[in-house]
């Protein structure tokens, strides 16, 4: 898989990494299919509290407005504009999944209620310069983590 990272979201997660600090901080993507295995992320949420230096925790009451804002824009196209999955960050680690990061995205991909092909796992981190360094890995249901292709743009 690759994910397109369009110029005006990394610079929306470069500011907001930047507020941030040392804190771990998150939120959902969504974006567009663009290709065989290729995504856009069109929209983010940024969830700056509850994060600690070590930890995030996403919030679902958060995200189910700007899920349905998104898909009124969109005009309801759920094969092409969707829920692509889950970003965060690790100020002080390396910006690839730890073990509890792989194991809430293997439960959410599996759970029958969510019912997602597939989720995105987008870890970013602020480099040297403020360079965004950043990895993603995919989850699918009954199938091992699969590390993806991220594309700055």
């Amino acid at each position: 898989m690759q994910l397109l990272v369009p110029l005006r979201i990394q610079q929306q997660l470069t500011e907001a990494l930047g507020s941030a600090g040392t804190r771990e901080i998150g939120g959902i993507m969504m974006g567009e299919h663009v290709g065989p295995n290729v995504f856009r992320i069109e929209e983010i949420t940024v969830q700056s509290h509850s994060g600690t230096f070590a930890t995030f925790v996403r919030a679902v009451f958060g995200v189910l407005m700007p899920l349905k804002r998104f898909f009124e824009r969109t005009g309801r196209n759920y094969e092409r504009f969707n829920y692509l999955g889950e970003w965060h960050s690790h100020p002080s680690f390396a910006p690839v999944p730890s073990p509890r990061d792989h194991q809430t995205m293997s439960s959410m991909v599996n759970s029958a209620e969510l019912g997602a092909h597939f989720l995105a796992l987008l870890i970013v981190k602020l480099g040297k310069s403020r360079y965004l360094e950043s990895s993603v890995t995919v989850y699918q249901p009954g199938r091992p983590p699969s590390v993806g292709k991220v594309c700055l743009e």
